[in-house]
């Protein structure tokens, strides 16, 4: 087989879609796993993942690398690379990249993209991204050791990165659009905690500072309309997901961003399949995303093997 065409490509490296690569591997499918970033996805940016049974706690950049070590191993290919199209050329499908305007054959794809942090979009965020507002507290949150904080957003991810900051921060201080809506144990947990101030019922107006950021100013949803402003060294943001699959849109087969499909993983076009987190479902973990990737590897390799017929 030509070195630029495969049997199937997998389309990002999260939980999802390494395990679609071992098990496409596993059918006899020459697989090619594409991701622009480091693989792992979202759970590198996890602190603790305590649900994914047999490994017991565990952090999530670890068993990032255990799960790439296994693709490997089983001889999946990988490489570095931004998809910018999918083209349906019938029984062969090609890849469409950025880099070098690669473009790369195969029979069968699987979408596993995943999703990306969502924004705020208020004054002083896209001046201080990535300098003073992260997205990712086990990658930068040791950088404020006893420095003050500021978390937004009260979610199953805002509380339990806010626990695991609020143990090496001075001050931490928690503002949410809503009241904290993770589970009620790591709600407790995180209020009882001596260095934690949380703010429910918020709106984010601005991030404060010229050359560095120095504060957030939000204000109240309630009748008062409250304003405060909290000086802090640093922020980090966790107000949801968005899907990213726009590379998908002319094939027809999104759902307000999400791609839908069936419980086989097969998505309206043929030799299209999705899993994990971009598809339309009700439970986003890694569980749940490890085993769509098998299922949607079972059914790509049945569907190459169905044009060998």
């Amino acid at each position: 087989m030509d070195s630029n065409k495969y049997d199937i490509v997998i389309v990002g490296a999260g939980p999802s879609g390494l395990t679609a690569s071992v098990y496409a591997v596993r059918a006899n499918m020459k697989t090619l796993l594409l991701d622009k970033l480091s693989p792992g996805g979202q759970i590198i940016n996890t602190n603790e993942i305590a649900n994914y049974l047999g490994v017991g706690t565990i952090n999530g950049a670890q068993l990032a690398i255990q799960m790439f070590e296994q693709s490997q191993a089983a001889g999946a290919e990988f490489d570095y690379k931004t998809v910018t199209a999918i083209e349906d050329h019938g029984d062969t499908k090609v890849v469409v990249c950025e880099e070098d305007g690669a473009r790369i054959e195969c029979h069968a794809v699987i979408v596993a993209t995943g999703t990306r942090p969502r924004r705020l979009g208020v004054p002083g965020e896209d001046n201080f991204a990535g300098s003073g507002i992260s997205w990712c507290a086990i990658c930068d949150g040791a950088q404020y050791e006893g420095k003050d904080v500021v978390v937004i957003g009260g979610g199953n991810s805002a509380v339990e990165e806010s626990i695991y900051l609020a143990g090496i921060v001075n001050k931490l201080t928690v503002v949410t659009m809503f009241d904290l809506t993770a589970d009620p144990s790591a709600c407790d947990k995180l209020r009882a905690m001596p260095n934690v101030t949380v703010y429910p019922y918020q709106d984010i107006l601005e991030f404060l500072g010229e050359d560095k950021l120095e504060g957030v100013r939000f204000k109240s949803t309630k009748e008062d309309a409250t304003e405060r402003t909290v000086k802090c060294d640093g922020v980090f943001e966790y107000i949801g997901l968005q899907p990213t699959a726009g590379f998908c849109e002319s094939l027809g087969i999104l759902d307000r961003g999400f791609i839908k499909t069936d419980a086989q993983m097969r998505t309206s076009m043929p030799g299209v399949f999705a899993c994990g987190d971009i598809i339309v479902k009700q439970l986003r973990q890694v569980a749940t995303a490890c085993g769509d990737g098998a299922v949607a590897a079972h059914n790509a390799a049945a569907y190459v093997e169905s044009l060998r017929k």
